[in-house]
C-alpha cells in the first residue's frame, strides 16, 4: 500500500524538460499507487477549463497531455486527487472530471495509510502576508471568478501574465518571514482537526518541520517545487510503520516507487 503526495510542479508551455519528467514520474514513480495527492499549482497559471477548447494554444496541449496521463494512472487503479493552489485556484469540474480525479477542498481532512492527516496547499497560513491574503479572499470569491471567466480568453491570459509578473515584483521586496506561514495558523488548524501530520506546499521551502499541539509532539510537512531538474513528493507506505517520507530527487533517475 503506497500513497505519494506531490505540490507545485507548475507546469506551462515554457517547461517541457519539466512537464516530460512529471511524465515519467506519473509513468514510473506513481504506476501502481493506491493514490496520489496533487495539493495545488499543477500549473503555474489556469485562466479556466475552457482553455481547453482553445487547441492551438500551447497551454492548452500541455493540459490534454497532462489529462491523458492522469487519466491512464486513473484507469489503472490510483486514486487521484487534486487540490488548487494559488495559481490554479480556477481548476474547474471538467479539467478535473477530464482526468477521472476528485476535486478536494482547500482544507482536507484524511486518514493515509493510518495516519489522520491535513492537507493543504499551504498559501491559507500565510496570514502575516496582507496583499496577498486579500488577494486570496477576492480570487476565492465565486461572484468574482464568475466576472474572470466571462471575460475573452486572450484576455484572461494577459491578466494571468499581469498577476504573474505583479506578484514577482512584489515578493522580491518582502520580508522572508512574512511569505512563510505563521505558526499559530498552523497550531491553530492542526487543533481544529485533532491531527498530529500536517502536509502541504505552496512556501517552495521543504522540510520537515516539529511542532507541538495541545501539549503532544506533531510534525507539518513541506513538499517542494519541481523544476527542470529536481522533483519533491511524499510517500506514505505501509510497509512497516507507516510514516511519510519527504523525497528529492532528480527528474532523469526517478524513484521507482
Amino acid at each position: 500500500m503506497r500513497t505519494l503526495l506531490v505540490a507545485d510542479l507548475h507546469l506551462s508551455s515554457d517547461t517541457p524538460e519539466l512537464n516530460q519528467g512529471f511524465y515519467d514520474y506519473l509513468e514510473h514513480t506513481a504506476s501502481g499507487a493506491d493514490a496520489l495527492y496533487i495539493l495545488g499549482d499543477l500549473f503555474d497559471a489556469w485562466i479556466g477549463d475552457d482553455l481547453l477548447d482553445a487547441t492551438a494554444h500551447p497551454l492548452s496541449r500541455v493540459a490534454q497531455e497532462v489529462i491523458q496521463r492522469l487519466r491512464k494512472l486513473s484507469d489503472d487503479g490510483t486514486h487521484i486527487y487534486l487540490m488548487h493552489g494559488n495559481r490554479d485556484f480556477l481548476l474547474g469540474e471538467r479539467f478535473v472530471a477530464a482526468c477521472q480525479a476528485t476535486l478536494l477542498p482547500d482544507v482536507h481532512e484524511v486518514e493515509i495509510q493510518g495516519i489522520p492527516v491535513v492537507l493543504l496547499h499551504g498559501d491559507s497560513l500565510c496570514t502575516m502576508d496582507q496583499a496577498y491574503m486579500a488577494f486570496r479572499a477576492q480570487s476565492r470569491n465565486p461572484e468574482w471568478q464568475t466576472q474572470m471567466l466571462a471575460l475573452p480568453l486572450e484576455q484572461r491570459l494577459e491578466l494571468a501574465k499581469s498577476l504573474r509578473l505583479q506578484s514577482g515584483e512584489a515578493n522580491a521586496t518582502k520580508a522572508e518571514a512574512i511569505m512563510d506561514v505563521t505558526q499559530q495558523e498552523v497550531t491553530s488548524l492542526m487543533e481544529r482537526y485533532s491531527v498530529a501530520t500536517m502536509i502541504h506546499g505552496h512556501t517552495h521551502r521543504p522540510l520537515v518541520h516539529d511542532v507541538t499541539v495541545e501539549g503532544v509532539p506533531a510534525k507539518r510537512y513541506v513538499l517542494g517545487d519541481w523544476d527542470a531538474q529536481h522533483g519533491w513528493d511524499i510517500v506514505i507506505e505501509t510497509t512497516g510503520i507507516a510514516t511519510p517520507q519527504l523525497r528529492q530527487f532528480t527528474l532523469a533517475q526517478l524513484p521507482s516507487a
